[in-house]
């Protein structure tokens, strides 16, 4: 546990700041943003930041919706905390989005509190766009190098309850399209070849496959193009599948399955098949020491966290993504 010094210079940090964090939040909630279009939460969140004489970077490489933050030293250890603020499609900040967001700033300013004048390593906020809809924001920081050296990364997500860990699946999509031949229903059948029968086709292969995977594994599908007409073969279909498992081999495995399902389908109904794949999720690897002591503060506060909760179902998340390479 920290000092009972740095503990007050921490909370006295946050405090003071608590009315202007709280209207933050309210501004994002209020006025929520889809993946790659947090134009407005970007542009309050530096101004927040800039205003108490932090430097700050906007828009990284090709992604103008992220941001870096720095205090402290970059020879010393390197602490990041993220702040996601991209919100749903259709109905907002349902993910709490802008909590997440507004609670890493506050601790970013709390850290950079107890590090002034310590000399001791630097602390880092990373605004992470994208996280909703596959769209893989902290994917294309990492890439960028923005994660370069860092020993740790953290963020909370808010939830009914408290848990310190909680996994998170890997995931994939895949778009499949079929494309056979038309002809008319009642004149002519026999000319044609039906694409959406091996759309269809391919649902049926998959569920029998279930079976087959490992615990834990999630395959959801929705037909995109069902066809043109309904006096006429189908000659275009197409359908999209998410592909989840506790690990990225077992992920790995079951997206080939649903591609041997997609072929044979083509096979069967004599059509061809486009299979495309989307970069996705990795699987969460959580640090128990970390999120140990994060409940330990809990605690203090008078929270009553588990470590975890298996009857809760997993979802997915680009934070999957985040692996470190030390300087």
């Amino acid at each position: 546990m920290l000092s009972s010094e740095l503990e007050a210079t921490i909370d006295e940090a946050i405090e003071g700041e608590f009315k202007e964090l709280e209207n933050l939040s309210r501004n994002l909630y209020e006025n929520p943003e889809t993946a790659f279009q947090e134009y407005k939460a970007v542009n309050w969140i530096s101004e927040f930041l800039i205003q108490r004489g932090f430097d700050v970077e906007q828009g990284l490489e090709d992604l103008p919706t992220a941001i870096c933050a720095r205090y402290g030293n970059s020879k010393g250890t390197r602490i990041a905390i993220l702040g996601e603020y991209d919100a749903l499609p259709g109905i907002g900040h349902a993910c709490g989005h802008n909590l997440i967001a507004t609670g890493a700033i506050a601790a970013f300013i709390g850290t950079a509190a107890a590090i002034t004048g310590k000399n001791e390593g630097e602390i880092i906020f990373l605004g992470t766009p994208a996280e909703e809809g596959g769209g893989g924001g902290k994917i294309k920081m990492i890439d960028a190098g923005y994660f370069d050296g860092i020993s740790a990364a953290m963020m909370f997500h808010p939830f009914d309850r408290d848990i310190l860990v909680h996994p998170a699946l890997a995931n994939t999509w895949l778009n499949i399209t079929f494309k056979g031949q038309p002809a008319h229903v009642a004149a002519a059948p026999h000319d044609g070849k039906n694409a959406l029968q091996a759309c269809m086709d391919t649902f049926h292969l998959v569920d029998g496959q279930r079976i087959h995977f490992r615990d834990g594994a999630r395959v959801h599908g929705y037909i995109t193009n069902g066809g043109q007409a309904v006096n006429i073969i189908t000659e275009l279909a197409a359908c999209e599948f998410s592909i989840r498992a506790r690990t990225e081999p077992e992920m790995e495995r079951i997206l080939n399955i649903v591609k041997r399902c997609a072929k044979a389908a083509a096979i069967a109904s004599d059509v061809s098949v486009e299979i495309n794949t989307r970069r996705g999720y990795k699987d969460m690897r959580n640090n128990i020491t970390l999120a140990r002591r994060f409940g330990a503060y809990l605690k203090v506060l008078g929270r009553s966290p588990s470590e975890s909760d298996d009857s809760i179902g997993a979802m997915s998340t680009d934070m999957g993504n985040v692996y470190f390479t030390r300087a």
